[in-house]
């Protein structure tokens, strides 16, 4: 017997319940908007635009060149990646704040390529999920292109049987993107290293998201998003992170001098810092930066509340009760769920699928004050998404119930197929 479905009444009892309901105060949304797009762009926190206009108008108004030292400047992608690294799963001094997800996985990527060479040159083979974020192929393509390597791209249920003696790396998103599917980062790294393999997991759509344990794991590589559900703004830097026994090995491809050992010497010569910091390059965004420090405080609040396993569950009962409602309450409109139903399987975001209409369902929304977004069909099916980030730093159960209040209103008035939203605007 299916269980009734929760009513608006049940929801407020259940934001009233919620003991880390106070974090939501620490972020700065317009009243009446339901944000269901964290997965894509996290929510400003509210101590953010005093802290960057600190930094521009005093530190580089004010004391200008010299807040390289006095504010700290030099050191502020060390110090931001030591937080990441308390929501993954890494040590002090592992990881580093530093350029984007893109290319920081061309970073780590052609290390790895490099350790797979000396260690075992005849492993020529790059695997990675069909469906993983297509900047991660790309960059994938590139390298294999350059380096005489092959890329074989597989369905995740395919992943164990592609894992051969020839392949160099597992180059993986933890959490799908689209289907919000979340692979068992542990076992796949287990099976990898049976065969010799190494593993590079993008964190992009789990870190803040969900519990990362990378050490115990025994992953190799690592990168992520600082935009998404860290709120660090949009473009904010991403981060890497390279286990301790590998940092060591190899030059990463782009020596700049901020990786250098000794920047300020000036040397002609590279040679590259002990450890993560050599998977820098160039000049730092500081201002960048800055929000993305916010962003991570507003995060480590919720130490105090129960940290990741408190968000974790909330999160998956955000998702699952989101899935419920949609089932019970839009049965009939030609709505599908892409994403797993077990939790174990689950990240942070719920993924609909139509085979018609998606888009402009999806502006219909927006229009209304909810925030969901779009990702065009991929496959045979050709079964577009809508995807709804549950961040649960700043969503609340009744969040969820009016949320698909407004998308059964959209689909029974058949408000959707007004021309109005067929538009296609440039960012979906």
């Amino acid at each position: 017997m299916t269980n009734p479905c929760p009513g608006l009444h049940d929801c407020h009892v259940l934001d009233q319940q919620d003991p880390l309901r106070p974090l939501r105060d620490q972020f700065d949304l317009p009243a009446g908007l339901i944000y269901l797009d964290g997965n894509s762009l996290g929510a400003l926190p509210r101590n953010t635009p005093a802290r960057v206009a600190q930094a521009v108008t005093q530190e580089w108004g004010q004391d200008l060149i010299k807040s390289w030292n006095t504010a700290g400047w030099f050191n502020l992608p060390q110090r931001v990646g030591d937080k990441i690294a308390r929501l993954i799963g890494a040590g002090a001094g592992e990881v580093v704040a530093v350029d984007s997800t893109s290319i920081n996985l061309y970073k780590v990527l052609s290390a790895a390529l490099n350790i797979a060479a000396a260690d075992a040159p005849h492993k020529k083979k790059i695997v990675s999920e069909r469906s993983n974020f297509p900047t991660d192929l790309y960059i994938a393509e590139a390298l294999c292109k350059a380096n005489g390597y092959t890329l074989q791209l597989v369905e995740p249920e395919d992943l164990g049987a592609a894992l051969q003696g020839d392949v160099a790396v597992l180059m993986l998103t933890h959490v799908n993107y689209r289907t919000g599917a979340m692979h068992d980062m542990a076992a796949l790294t287990a099976q990898a290293h049976a065969q010799g393999t190494l593993t590079v997991w993008d964190l992009a759509h789990s870190a803040g998201a969900v519990p990362v344990d990378l050490h115990g794991a025994q992953a190799d590589f690592a990168v992520g998003c600082g935009y998404k559900y860290l709120n660090g703004g949009p473009g904010a830097p991403a981060f890497v992170w390279v286990h301790p026994r590998h940092t060591d090995r190899f030059w990463q491809p782009l020596a700049g001098w901020w990786g250098h050992a000794a920047p300020f010497e000036f040397t002609p010569d590279y040679r590259p810092a002990a450890g993560i910091a050599r998977y820098q390059c160039g000049t730092q965004a500081i201002l960048s930066l800055t929000a993305l420090d916010c962003g991570l405080d507003a995060f480590l609040q919720a130490e105090a509340h129960g940290g990741m396993a408190a968000l974790r569950h909330k999160s998956l009962a955000l998702t699952g009760l989101f899935m419920q409602l949609v089932r019970q309450r839009l049965e009939g409109h030609g709505f599908g769920i892409a994403t797993p139903e077990n939790e174990a399987l689950r990240g942070s975001q719920v993924s609909l699928t139509r085979s018609e209409g998606a888009y402009a369902i999806v502006q219909a929304l927006i229009a209304r004050g909810v925030i969901g977004d779009f990702r065009a069909g991929d496959g045979d099916q050709h079964l577009d998404i809508l995807r709804f980030g549950f961040t649960p730093l700043y969503i609340g159960y009744a969040d969820v119930w009016h949320a698909v209040e407004h998308l059964r209103q959209v689909m029974d008035s058949g408000e959707w197929r007004e021309a109005r939203f067929a538009h296609k605007n440039a960012v979906t």
